[in-house]
């Protein structure tokens, strides 16, 4: 059984600073749903509530592994995690002075990983060749590339079913987006994960994505039910495109 994530009615934000209004969104099983929005939209904030990191003031988020059904509002992060929800932050957010190991090592630490993490780490090396050459490195010592490619590794040795990104091109060559973005759809497709992608860079995210919303102001202004719808709107050109 797949699993898929529902959220309703979110409000959210920082004391009396309101950031996310009355956002409902689904990420469905097996889906890749992309969350657009130039900075200072809500984008990271609306993956802090899914992850349990801020709590938010109104509204639910669901999540369905496995066909059973769990409310997020209230878990600390600990526990979202353990249900088999990843997130893979902006910035990245590595151990700089750990080796690219030992991060990986630390990915594994939950619980129903930890029976697989010699499989996991397998696949990691193997996905992220890169990432295994060195793997005795000290993480802070790696590219922008390199440490975008470790912090994907590192949520996968969690097992998860559902796999938060957040803005994974931000600081990035092009070339290494188009790689990023990528590993991201390898990953969905090898270990059949839901997956939702923040991104300001639109032509790379629509690459991935079966659909997505766009998110201007802390409100979902646009739901495409596929890329090319999100391709054809006008918003899109507008922010993003130019036209």
């Amino acid at each position: 059984m797949g699993s898929s994530i529902t959220i309703q009615g979110l409000h959210a934000g920082y004391g009396s600073v309101r950031v996310l209004e009355d956002i409902s969104m689904t990420i469905g099983a097996g889906e890749i749903v992309a969350l657009l929005g130039t900075n200072g939209n809500g984008k990271s904030t609306l993956m802090k509530c899914v992850m349990g990191m801020l709590q938010p003031k109104a509204g639910s988020i669901i999540a369905e592994i496995d066909g059973e059904r769990h409310d997020l509002v209230g878990r600390s992060t600990e526990e979202i995690v353990d249900l088999g929800i990843a997130l893979v932050p902006e910035g990245r957010r590595l151990f700089p002075k750990l080796t690219v190991e030992e991060n990986l090592m630390l990915g594994g630490f939950r619980a129903k990983a930890r029976a697989d993490i010699k499989r996991n780490y397998e696949f990691c090396c193997e996905t992220f060749p890169r990432v295994a050459e060195r793997r005795a490195q000290l993480a802070g010592s790696l590219s922008g590339g390199e440490q975008q490619m470790l912090a994907l590794a590192r949520a996968l040795m969690t097992a998860p079913r559902i796999l938060l990104v957040d803005e994974p091109s931000v600081g990035l060559a092009p070339i290494l987006v188009a790689r990023t973005i990528d590993a991201i759809k390898l990953l969905q497709e090898r270990y059949q994960l839901t997956v939702l992608m923040s991104e300001q860079n639109f032509n790379q995210a629509i690459r991935i994505a079966d659909r997505g919303y766009v998110i201007v102001h802390g409100k979902i202004a646009f739901e495409g039910r596929s890329a090319a719808e999100l391709n054809n709107n006008d918003l899109i050109r507008k922010f993003y495109l130019g036209v």
